[in-house]
């Protein structure tokens, strides 16, 4: 009789091992594109404080769009110009309450920027909300879209 039920007991076991070895490999995925998209936002932020404009240069996709907290549209090219010009100077900035959301290929982070900067002869100085989206393409992940909105 115990021989009855080894059968089906080993194949009901062989069906989880089928779906939760995936789940587990999947989370795990997730969790080292979390990670990797966590680093990428850091160095971001670093290479704004230092106005360094390598990070854009490498990171930013070619058709990158950003809506910023003041209602405009800025491109790549226009992101870089701004990197570039010395009397744009980011003074203050500081990440905190980072989430990222991995769905394959693409990622999604979501955190609060406190910065204190000039832009464009611009005082700036606010606490925003942004959503960044990044794509792996060529083995490289890009942003290819932000948006960010002031806080309460």
């Amino acid at each position: 009789m115990r021989s009855a039920w080894n059968v089906p007991a080993a194949v009901v076991v062989c069906l989880l091992g089928l779906v939760i070895v995936p789940l587990l490999v999947s989370q795990k995925g997730s969790d080292d594109v979390a990670a990797t998209i966590t680093r990428l936002e850091n160095e971001g932020n670093k290479a704004d404080l230092a106005h360094d404009t390598s990070f854009v240069k490498k990171h930013l996709a070619d058709d990158y769009i950003l809506g910023d907290s003041f209602g405009e549209w800025e491109t790549k090219a226009e992101a870089l110009r701004d990197d570039e010009d010395p009397k744009n100077k980011v003074n203050s900035s500081m990440l905190s309450d980072m989430k990222v959301n991995a769905y394959g290929d693409t990622a999604i982070a979501r955190y609060v920027d406190t910065y204190d900067n000039i832009y464009r002869g611009e005082h700036r100085s606010r606490k925003v909300i942004c959503t960044d989206t990044w794509v792996k393409q060529s083995g490289t992940w890009k942003m290819v879209a932000s948006h960010c909105s002031q806080t309460k």
